[in-house]
């Protein structure tokens, strides 16, 4: 009867193996909390620092939990508001999604902004980040960038097992700096491999194992059964997001001494420019110390970091999408194909369901270098190529009889201006098309239904109308998700459904990555919410559910009333 009980317990034990590889590949090194809500549920809530409590720097990590600086709390969940900006002043607001004659379509979830950082690298712009109140140049945050990512990954995980998603989508700035060393940490994360966040000199600010920011950690892997697809972002082929990388900046990502930039920003010479040394992290301390960051004229001697380190080099645009192949998830090229590999051109567009008339259109709408750029290359843009090849898939999949989603990295119509009048979430004057021309081309694609973005680390739904009132089936939604690094650190699911009337929902919800308490998200959390009060940015109204109605035109109305799954009562 013994040896039957060990049997048995083997066989439990490898069936419980077999079950958990092929949904994670591994066991996490970081397992998050056993309970995930999304935000309709509740939400986090930051504590405010106490009023007596003194001002300190974003990077004086030390005393954060001394004065009460990132303490967050559990609050109330946010449900839906109903967005009909789009439907007739006649609409009725009779779509129900409850009705036996309503279906779910599409079910996917959108990260973006994770921003991996090699905070050891000596090429970043940390002095800057602190000095200026640039929480995208320095947060303490990206300390924890990849463990951030991977609770995230295990949270999409939980929420697949209740409700499985037909695929995900990455939407640009998956590393800080277009270091091949943050794209690596990236894909590995996603792919469930050991992960090593530490370059240059090995270090272990507290000693053992998984208990401080530069640890070896299993990765606990997507789940094996989503597809994920990935986008470009600005950060992704530019220094810092907004400078081509030249021969002095290569250099000293794989040197060991500290970048020397001036206002690369305001200064016409751009990354020509000097006079300030950037700094790096010290990657031996237990915080996180900056270091070799200040005025030149106040160093006797530059700056050095401890190594240097050649996985520290700049990613060309070919590598960095051919470095998607180089995966252990699916599908094979996370979207890109090898013509994409040897032209550089990041644009794509992928059918996630057989059965469901939708099409996914991925859009590299990054600024090119080609051109002058005043304040820098981070704004949006289509060259002549790109904007002749989204007009192409956009008649296509409407000659075809397809929903349609844009999904790229900048948001369009958000913010106007170009040049210096316009902020680095406007639309480039190196722009092929205007901002405004792109739009109203958009609106005559009556079943283009969303244009998905990241960029601005903001949630926010905006309702692109239709230019003809008697048309309201020209108009389109554009969402916004959040930053994974900086607080509210939110992705997005969105879930399309087709209403009893015929119309559309698309429900975007906002979900808090869940963490256990102590683990290194955890801190992350809490280091995020902080450099939030040290730099004295706002803290409300940072999550945002919404359900946005979208009318079909007779055509569509006809080819989607009999497809998808019931939706659940």
């Amino acid at each position: 009867m013994v040896w039957v009980a060990i049997v048995v317990a083997c066989i439990i034990f490898l069936c419980l193996v077999f079950l958990g590889n092929k949904t994670t590949g591994q066991q996490a090194s970081y397992p998050i909390d056993s309970t995930v809500f999304t935000t309709l549920d509740r939400a986090i809530v930051p504590v405010p620092v106490p009023s007596a409590s003194p001002k300190l720097a974003p990077n004086d990590i030390s005393n954060f939990s001394k004065y009460g600086y990132g303490a967050w709390q559990f609050g109330n969940g946010q449900g839906y508001e109903k967005r009909l900006d789009l439907m007739p002043a006649s609409y009725a607001n009779a779509s129900a999604t409850t009705s036996a004659n309503s279906a779910n379509l599409l079910r996917f979830f959108a990260i973006t902004d994770i921003h991996i950082t090699d905070k050891e690298s000596p090429a970043q712009a940390i002095f800057f980040g602190i000095k200026a109140g640039i929480i995208s140049s320095y947060s303490p945050a990206m300390l924890y960038s990849t463990q951030t990512l991977d609770a995230t990954v295990q949270t999409i995980n939980a929420l697949n097992r209740k409700k499985p998603f037909d695929f995900g989508i990455s939407l640009g700035d998956a590393t800080n700096s277009d270091q091949y060393n943050e794209l690596r940490w990236y894909i590995d994360v996603l792919d469930g491999k050991t992960v090593n966040p530490d370059s240059g000199a090995k270090d272990d600010p507290v000693s053992g194992p998984l208990n401080d920011y530069q640890d070896e950690f299993k990765a606990a892997g997507l789940d094996k059964s989503i597809n994920w697809y990935q986008t470009l972002g600005n950060h992704d082929h530019y220094w810092m997001g907004i400078q081509p990388q030249d021969d002095y900046i290569k250099a000293a990502m794989v040197g060991d001494k500290i970048l020397n930039m001036g206002n690369a920003i305001s200064d016409p010479i751009g990354v020509k420019s000097r006079g300030f040394y950037m700094g790096a992290v010290d990657g031996s301390t237990p915080y996180g110390n900056i270091i070799g960051a200040g005025l030149v004229k106040d160093f006797a001697q530059p700056p050095t970091i401890p190594a240097a380190d050649p996985a520290r080099r700049m990613s060309e645009r070919q590598e960095w999408i051919g470095q998607f192949f180089n995966s252990s998830s699916s599908p094979t090229g996370h979207g890109f194909s090898q013509s994409n590999t040897e032209t550089g051109f990041a644009c794509y567009s992928f059918e996630p369901k057989s059965d469901i008339p939708i099409k996914v259109i991925v859009l590299d709408d990054t600024d090119s270098n080609d051109g002058p750029a005043a304040n820098g290359y981070g704004r949006g843009m289509l060259d002549k190529q790109r904007y002749e090849w989204l007009v192409s898939e956009l008649e296509k999949g409407q000659a075809d009889g397809q929903l349609m989603i844009i999904a790229a990295h900048i948001p369009i119509g958000i913010e106007w201006g170009t040049g210096l009048l316009g902020s680095m979430a406007s639309w480039s004057a190196n722009a092929y098309v205007t901002e405004k021309e792109l739009i109203a081309k958009l609106h005559t694609y009556p079943n283009l239904i969303l244009w998905a973005a990241g960029h601005r680390h903001l949630n926010t739904v905006t309702a692109l109308k239709s230019p003809d009132p008697s048309r309201p089936e020209l108009g389109f939604w554009e969402v916004e998700t959040s930053s994974l690094r900086e607080f509210p650190r939110q992705f997005r699911t969105f879930d399309i459904v087709r209403n009893s009337d015929n119309t559309i929902s698309i429900f975007a919800t906002d979900v808090d990555s869940a963490v256990k308490e102590g683990s290194p998200a955890d801190t992350a959390r809490s280091y995020a919410i902080a450099a939030h009060e040290a730099f004295n940015l706002t803290m409300q109204n940072r999550s945002y559910n919404a359900e946005l109605v979208k009318q079909l035109s007779p055509q569509m109305q006809d080819k989607i009333r009999n497809v998808g799954t019931q939706t659940e009562k």
